[in-house]
């Protein structure tokens, strides 16, 4: 469906061609003439589907752009999404002068009061913490609210959210409107629909679409000590153009960042205990392309929108099937092709099925390159290297590339440059610390701990010598049972 026929504005139809979208996504077509209508609506989506257009041209076009008061909140799960939601809905509405802010945990909240106070936005974007926290202050008011938009509801629902954003959605209590967006539709997110919400339009995307159709998906086998030495031979050999690996821990990031830089890879790590100025510099690097790879965990690329990503690596396999699909769902966008591999050791292969069954698709067993099919990789991409820079203005090299030719003969002067430009896998030693593989979801294993020092949640089982305790109760033999998260 063109967007021409969806009852937009030419000055909204003239942003979204500058922004270069011609035909509306499903998402788009079934949700903006249900917003336009003020009807409630739910809609289950992936992030990349267009959701942030499919509810920000309904309120943009609804606004009333002379009243001087907040007249629709958006709530995201976390900073980068918020910022990216901002910074599109400005883009979409700037033939409209619209007014849009956005508040979030971790920034100078003195700023946003000010700023809130001098220019009062006509859409504020935030996240449910430092929304929550402004409300309380009394910094924004909410009275009148006309829609409230709840995106990536169960990404939210994961982080311990649900309860701040029912508070905020009492604040906004004279809403005419609650526009509900979520991948997945958990009974805590349905609840919120049935409290919160009249009547609303259900929007769901087929399960084909959900099942990210134009994403090739391949499982590697491998070891743990394997599996790094596996990734780079697969990145020499495919070439992403951008690539993003996933890591289940900080530390695992971490040591996966160093190793890729050690052997020559343009890559980059982002995780939460980075600062919120350090996270958003590799973010805008790995946009412009200047990165080649981006090394992160769930939590923070939680809401990633960035296009051009045509491979994700999952080191780790996620700890939950849906996590999973948000993963993959960084590539295969706006039509284009995209590639997934992950690595499974040996015990996850039935967690791996478990993953296969929500996605309905069954990953492909890809064999390990071996080094000289990466060597070949590495001259290949070397070699496109060269063709670009023989294009340019070559004139004041001219005098030392004789006198090098004087010395050595033109076949070893290229081999030598080939050397430089391509990089040698086996060179530099990385050892990435092993973690503990996820329980395994077989059958036959009912018992609610798994071998592998796990329970069935996938939390760590450790045990500890505690003599304090066994002094205060006896008969525990001297063991305090400790669980510890294993999530990011």
């Amino acid at each position: 469906m063109k967007f021409s026929e969806l009852d937009l504005n030419d000055a909204l139809l003239k942003a979204i061609k500058r922004s270069g979208f011609e035909e509306a996504t499903p998402i788009q077509a079934e949700t903006i003439p249900l917003a336009l209508a003020g009807k409630d609506v739910i809609g289950q989506a992936q992030t990349g589907t267009g959701k942030t257009a499919a509810f920000g041209l309904p309120i943009l076009q609804n606004l009333e752009k002379q009243h001087k008061a907040i007249q629709a909140v958006i709530i995201e799960p976390t900073r980068e999404l918020a910022i990216q939601t901002q910074e599109e809905l400005f883009r979409l509405g700037r033939d409209e002068n619209a007014r849009v802010q956005v508040v979030y945990g971790g920034a100078d909240i003195g700023r946003q009061i000010r700023s809130l106070k001098h220019h009062v936005p006509a859409i504020l974007v935030g996240t449910p913490g430092r929304l929550l926290d402004h409300l309380k202050r009394g910094t924004i008011n909410l009275e009148e609210v006309k829609t409230v938009v709840l995106d990536e509801a169960d990404e939210m629902l994961d982080m311990g959210f649900i309860q701040d954003i029912e508070s905020i959605l009492k604040y906004a209590g004279k809403r005419s409107q609650t526009l509900l967006f979520s991948a997945t539709m958990p009974k805590p997110i349905l609840r919120i629909g049935e409290k919160f919400m009249h009547n609303p339009e259900i929007v769901k995307i087929k399960a084909k679409e959900l099942t990210a159709d134009l994403i090739d998906q391949y499982f590697v086998r491998a070891k743990e000590s394997e599996k790094f030495d596996i990734m780079c031979r697969l990145i020499d050999v495919q070439g992403p153009d951008l690539a993003v690996v996933f890591g289940r821990t900080k530390r695992r990031v971490d040591e996966l960042t160093r190793g890729l830089q050690a052997r020559g890879y343009n890559a980059a790590g982002i995780h939460g205990d980075l600062s919120q100025a350090r996270r958003m510099s590799v973010l805008k690097r790995f946009r412009a392309g200047k990165l080649d790879i981006l090394v992160a965990t769930d939590v923070a690329a939680r809401g990633l929108d960035i296009s051009g990503v045509t491979h994700v690596y999952n080191y780790d396999i996620p700890q939950d099937p849906d996590s999973y699909v948000h993963r993959i769902g960084r590539t295969g966008r706006a039509g284009q092709n995209g590639i997934s591999v992950t690595f499974v050791t040996p015990n996850e292969i039935g967690y791996m099925r478990t993953i296969e069954q929500l996605t309905k698709k069954k990953m492909s067993p890809l064999r390990p390159p071996t080094d000289d099919q990466a060597l070949h990789g590495q001259l290949k991409q070397a070699k496109e290297q060269i063709e670009e820079l023989i294009h340019g203005d070559l004139g004041k090299y001219e005098e030392d590339a004789n006198e090098l030719l004087e010395n050595y003969s033109a076949l070893d002067l290229v081999a030598a440059f080939l050397k430089n430009l391509s990089k040698d896998s086996t060179a530099v030693k990385v050892k990435i610390t092993p973690e503990k593989p996820l329980p395994y979801k077989g059958k036959g294993r009912r018992n609610s701990r798994s071998r592998n020092g796990h329970d069935r949640r996938g939390r760590n089982i450790h045990f500890k010598r505690d003599r304090h305790y066994n002094k205060r109760k006896r008969g525990n033999h001297g063991r305090d049972f400790v669980i510890k998260n294993n999530k990011d």
